[in-house]
């Protein structure tokens, strides 16, 4: 059976991503793709886009017909086009999605719980296979680790990233908080600069790192008096999110709706 998707931003780097592996797997049927409207890549085919065989459809810009004949969203854009994106899906064929925006608000991520009321939505600030086993490794460790054991995230991306830290650090920061059964907005310790007094006993730390083409790195540190535990990831491809993302729009195809993660997915 061939799964439909529409795919939000199909002119940017993830977009083509997305294309070129749903492409090149028999069970995706690529219905649709968005741009905005005062974009270059507005009415060009969304396979010349990826650089793989044409589609036979220019991405449009709005979602709704985008998505007119597509069983399941993916959207890694940006906070304001998701949130409007999924608003006017309703009405379309969609039951599911697969949203990887990261920077959302607050009240942008209640909007996307408020969906998920209508539709399966898997919601993930990373859709790495080894990220989500990472996760759940860290969040072992900040359980059996005292909160002596300071805990340092570090995250690096090329320099077009415009939010930090990174949605993948702060799930990495979540599972450490977790771990240690604390809200990360309670253990979060600001950026350390200036003259900032000692450490917080069981704060957890956030530094991010921007430069170049780095698709993504990251460090989970657990630091005590005379040892250091060092938890991390290295993305070399961002194809690993694309792979991930469709294995979860296969998931969630057939899912009643409700807010999953990727360790729903995953059976974690």
């Amino acid at each position: 059976m061939t799964l439909s998707i529409a795919i939000a931003g199909a002119g940017g780097r993830m977009g083509r991503a997305l294309v070129r592996a749903a492409s090149a797997d028999p069970r995706f049927l690529v219905c649709g793709g968005t741009e905005r409207g005062d974009g270059q890549f507005l009415g060009i085919d969304l396979g010349a886009l990826a650089g793989v065989a044409p589609l036979m459809m220019n991405a449009s810009e709005t979602s709704n017909l985008a998505a007119d004949k597509a069983e399941v969203w993916i959207d890694f854009t940006a906070p304001n086009a998701t949130i409007e994106a999924l608003d006017a899906l309703d009405g379309t064929p969609v039951k599911g999605a697969i949203i990887g925006t990261t920077g959302l608000s607050d009240e942008q991520e209640a909007k996307i719980a408020a969906h998920a009321e209508r539709i399966a939505i898997v919601r993930s600030g990373n859709f790495s296979l080894g990220v989500n086993l990472l996760a759940a490794l860290v969040e072992q460790a900040a359980q059996r680790l005292g909160p002596d054991w300071d805990i340092e995230i570090t995250e690096a991306h090329h320099r077009r990233k415009v939010d930090a830290p990174s949605g993948t650090a702060l799930l990495l920061g979540d599972a450490a908080a977790h771990g240690r059964n604390v809200k990360l907005s309670d253990a979060r310790l600001k950026p350390h600069d200036g003259i900032t007094g000692p450490r917080k006993e069981g704060g957890i730390g956030f530094s991010a790192i921007r430069g170049g083409g780095i698709v993504g790195d990251h460090d989970v540190r657990f630091i005590a008096e005379r040892e250091v535990l060092t938890l991390s990831h290295h993305a070399s491809d961002r194809a690993v999110f694309a792979d991930g993302a469709l294995a979860a729009a296969l998931w969630v195809a057939d899912k009643r709706p409700g807010l999953y993660s990727m360790r729903d997915v995953l059976g974690l």
